[in-house]
């Protein structure tokens, strides 16, 4: 059972999915658009439903700012279906996405999949076990208490950021393709498909990096992936 906080302006939309998330055990808290203080709301809940066409202030918009400030995943529920809006969907800082309509079944087994997500992933076969901190120049990554700093700077991330740097912690200096970063910090039930890697690539450079066009902890191993630089 999980705290829902659902973002939906059509009232029949809502309802059913409400009453469907309800039945299954999820506590399901509603709001009908993004034009008030969301902070209180993501502060009760453990996962956020956000639909992307909404009146007023955007989706796209809500998912930048929640992104940016919450450790709370967030799973876009959209009419759109083409490719340009779910991967501008996920380079905002979106963890999944499903598409409408879309049965109150299928959502619970989304947010239940991403909320195991959320969680620290499990080291694979030949990773370092966790370390009570990774330091890679000026920066420091905390795997206990799920912190990364910049020069002693709290860096806000992502859930899927802060998986991903918790996998390269436990890789370091060595070369991660995008199927095997994909793999491990999507997980195998995710229906996106590998290019969500690199959008995540360059939003962590844009935080971690003194310059983020010329990375010089997070590199591009050209042909292979990525690795995260001794």
């Amino acid at each position: 059972m999980a705290n829902v906080l659902l973002i939906e302006d059509d009232t029949a939309v809502a309802q059913a999915l409400m009453l469907g998330l309800r039945r299954l055990d999820h506590d399901v808290e509603h709001l009908p658009d993004g034009n008030r203080d969301l902070a209180e709301p993501l502060r009760r809940n453990d996962v956020l439903v956000l639909d992307l066409g909404l009146p007023g202030r955007d989706g796209f918009d809500i998912c930048r700012t929640v992104a940016a400030e919450q450790l709370l995943p967030i799973l876009v529920l959209t009419a759109r279906s083409d490719d340009i809006d779910i991967v501008a969907s996920l380079e905002a800082g979106a963890d999944d996405y499903v598409t409408k309509p879309v049965s109150p079944r299928v959502l619970d087994a989304r947010i239940k999949a991403l909320l195991r997500r959320a969680n620290s992933p499990r080291p694979a076969a030949g990773e370092e076990p966790a370390r009570a901190s990774v330091i890679v120049a000026d920066l420091e990554i905390d795997e206990e208490s799920l912190e990364v700093r910049r020069a002693g700077q709290l860096l806000e991330l992502s859930p899927t950021e802060m998986r991903m740097m918790i996998t390269f912690a436990r890789n370091p200096g060595r070369v991660l393709s995008r199927d095997a970063l994909f793999e491990r910090v999507w997980g195998s039930d995710f229906r996106g498909d590998s290019r969500v890697v690199d959008t995540t690539v360059q939003r962590l450079r844009g935080k971690i990096e003194t310059d983020p066009k010329h990375p010089a902890v997070l590199v591009t191993v050209r042909g292979f992936g990525y690795r995260l630089a001794p």
